[in-house]
């Protein structure tokens, strides 16, 4: 394969890949991740790595670790998925996306073990990431769990240190029906000695978590018994956080961070607490290099689609809120502003619980529905109907741009557009 695009049309043709296609994509065990990483001569071991996983907050909290250990001047790999719109959003190196030569090349490389094996798309991305970061040489690498934990092709790793930023319902069909069948698979994470910090703890998964840490002797620290938030100040780009020390471990702070959604608090309360943590190890995460990092995290790392504010006058807000725990903080978010007419521009896919996100949605906004350009996506008629049982009442549209253009048409200078529902419907909304 000689370029790029060849190469990309060959992995997402050839491998099945969980965005697309949904559980039929998923391998339930390590073994083809440990099978190409001993062929790539076990690159996950060439670094430090930390480990991040959880049902919301996980992509969030990994940008702002990655900002953190960019801003002290450590060379910082950073593994997330999926991507919005480029696959190399997926790797990247002190905010760089790797190379289209490397995927190329690391394609071409691995193509008979990928005719051999038949992995999953994620599992090749694991060990491409692994192999990049070695070869990158850098100094930490910030990995974030794809789905679950326990089963999840990323934990092979022995992390210096382990988040779980909290539990909530998604991929039931995967992960389990109860919230502690969820946590059980995220617990799998927690590593014997290695520290563990919780952001976000319910008591369905404050046992199972303190359960696996006595098991493995790993020290477990809860965020929310640590730090508190004392203040919150909204900003359409910033928002101003004010934590209160509960203990010894973690001082009190004031930070602005350019991730504005006031949920934030959760996912930064654990990095906090992280960083208090990865101190005692020898790391030099001082709270100038903490505070700078919070505000640069969108330029340092290239995160997009967390409370991102695209236009003013009237403000179009993208999100990528799409199960019940996330549209909750942002629902909570909505409480806090102020603004005249709510329209809500949403899309989602199949496999996710749609009747548990349309029953909170609120009724008295304007919905335009419609549907990203993937197999899972919900069509949007199917989408519209549902939400008429629940009293939202809009029009369909093709496509989420053709719907963005009729909300901005319908809208006032003071009104609030907001895209959700699903991470692929924000990836095709055309930026300014």
């Amino acid at each position: 394969m000689s370029s790029y695009q060849a190469t990309l049309d060959y992995l997402y043709s050839r491998l099945p890949m969980f965005s697309r296609i949904g559980a039929a994509a998923i391998k339930a065990d390590l073994d083809n991740t440990l099978a190409l990483c001993k062929q790539l001569g076990q690159p996950q071991n060439k670094f430090k790595t930390i480990h991040v996983a959880g049902t919301n907050g996980k992509g969030s909290t990994s940008h702002m670790l990655a900002a953190l250990f960019q801003e002290a001047g450590y060379k910082t790999g950073l593994y997330t998925s999926p991507h919005l719109y480029d696959f190399r959003e997926r790797i990247k190196v002190n905010g760089e996306m790797c190379s289209k030569e490397f995927v190329t090349s690391f394609t071409n490389k691995i193509k008979p073990f990928i005719e051999q094996v038949q992995p999953s798309f994620f599992e090749i991305t694991v060990g491409m990431a692994f192999e990049y970061f070695a070869t990158e040489q850098v100094d930490i690498a910030i990995i974030e769990t794809g789905l679950g934990g326990r089963l999840d092709s990323t934990n092979i790793i022995h992390p210096e240190l382990s988040i779980i930023t909290n539990i909530g319902w998604d991929h039931m069909a995967l992960l389990g029906n109860t919230l502690s069948q969820i946590a059980a698979e995220k617990a799998g994470i927690i590593k014997a000695k290695v520290p563990i910090v919780i952001s976000e703890s319910i008591p369905e998964s404050k046992s199972i978590f303190e359960q696996k840490s006595v098991e493995l002797k790993a020290p477990i620290y809860f965020a929310e018994s640590i730090l508190s938030l004392k203040n919150y100040e909204h900003h359409w780009t910033h928002s101003n956080f004010e934590f209160t020390s509960l203990d010894n471990l973690t001082p009190s702070i004031n930070l602005s961070c350019d991730l504005p959604g006031q949920y934030q608090f959760k996912n930064m309360r654990g990095v906090l607490v992280a960083v208090s943590i990865l101190n005692t190890k020898g790391w030099k995460l001082n709270e100038e290099v903490v505070k700078k990092a919070f505000m640069q995290i969108k330029s340092s790392t290239g995160l997009m689609g967390r409370w991102e504010c695209i236009q003013t006058n009237p403000a179009v807000v993208l999100d990528v809120a799409h199960n019940e725990h996330g549209l909750l903080a942002l629902l909570a978010q909505l409480e806090s502003l102020t603004y005249n007419h709510l329209h809500i521009v949403t899309g989602m896919v199949k496999d996710k619980d749609v009747d548990a996100v349309l029953q909170l949605l609120p009724k008295n906004a304007s919905y335009y529905f419609t549907q990203s350009s993937i197999p899972r996506a919900l069509p949007a008629n199917v989408l519209a109907e549902k939400a008429a049982s629940y009293f939202l009442q809009g029009h369909v549209f093709e496509n989420v741009n053709l719907a963005l253009t009729d909300a901005k048409k319908n809208s006032q200078a003071t009104d609030l557009i907001l895209v959700i529902g699903s991470i692929f419907l924000v990836a095709e909304v055309n930026r300014p």
